[in-house]
């Protein structure tokens, strides 16, 4: 009798693994979709404003559309890292935009979760909350933080989809109009389809301040489909990733070195009145050296 409990539960114990990385390569599977070529539409409404200035002026509905490359920049079994380049120009004076990054870490634990003002708290998840999960870390174009979140790939009904809710900085197309709210909760939802996928939000712009309770200026919907197209049409991208990545790749490893800390961190928005991607995008990357790169990046640690 005691045989076959043991039998038994041997038999459980590897259909229960079996299954766990049965579901670990779905979720990789879906998560590398996203590599490729896409023509990608950008949409963002205004749908909601609790302002109690009777002048407020919310933001205009933003309908703007690209071509972009999703490079794979690496491939392990806990993680996915991905690039993102925009294409734009002519056809035949193409000119490439390093745009934002996402990795994407197995029951990753370490986090650093924005709280407004440029400053990250660095935060351990226990292992039973980040069982399963996949954590994605979306970075800035200078590859500094921008915002990540833990959860779960689902895989039913035929679709595959994650979603988080997250603190974020305000966007590019916010920050450089918008100063009467200085953070976005964001509701993100990746979904692949069966021509490229979608990135889905809900976000809500929020003023906080320390000691008192965050307040909710307006909320916003996002939509950005992602159709992907054949991978010639992104060339230009390809080419330049390659003439670019090991420059890169420096500035992503002095970057973890930042990360390796496990503590609190504040950038500076900008050192002799220059953002962090100016300096970094006015290298020549044949010639950049690591030092050179480390001094940049360590000047905007505060």
């Amino acid at each position: 009798m005691k045989q076959v409990v043991l039998f038994f539960a041997i038999t459980m114990i590897f259909a229960v693994n079996v299954n766990a990385q049965n579901k670990k390569e779905k979720d990789q599977k879906a998560i590398k979709e996203m590599c490729g070529c896409y023509e990608v539409g950008f949409n963002f409404a205004e749908t909601f404003n609790y302002s109690k200035d009777s002048t407020y002026v919310g933001s205009k509905v933003k309908h703007d559309s690209a071509l972009e490359w999703v490079e794979l920049v690496e491939d392990k079994d806990d993680k996915i890292v991905m690039q993102h380049l925009l294409i734009v120009g002519r056809p035949d004076q193409r000119h490439i935009i390093k745009h934002w990054r996402q990795d994407w870490l197995f029951e990753n634990r370490d986090l650093y979760m924005y709280d407004a003002n440029n400053k990250w708290s660095f935060i351990k998840m226990s292992k039973n909350d980040v069982k399963g999960q996949w954590t994605q870390k979306v970075y800035q174009v200078d590859d500094s933080p921008r915002y990540e979140g833990s959860a779960t790939w689902v895989h039913v009904d035929g679709k595959s989809y994650w979603e988080n809710t997250t603190d974020a900085p305000l966007p590019r197309r916010e920050y450089t109009k918008r100063n009467d709210y200085n953070l976005t909760v964001r509701r993100n939802r990746h979904e692949i389809t069966s021509n490229g996928w979608n990135h889905d939000q809900d976000n809500d712009k929020v003023i906080r301040e320390a000691g008192k309770e965050d307040v909710i200026l307006a909320q916003e919907k996002g939509l950005n489909t992602y159709v992907k197209v054949d991978d010639s049409k992104c060339k230009a991208a390809q080419k330049w990733w390659k003439e670019n990545k090991d420059m890169w790749r420096l500035v992503r490893n002095n970057w973890d070195n930042v990360f390796s800390r496990n503590k609190d961190l504040k950038l500076a928005f900008k050192v002799e009145d220059k953002r962090l991607y100016q300096y970094l995008f006015n290298l020549e990357p044949a010639k950049t050296k690591n030092k050179e790169v480390k001094e940049i990046i360590t000047s905007f640690v505060k």
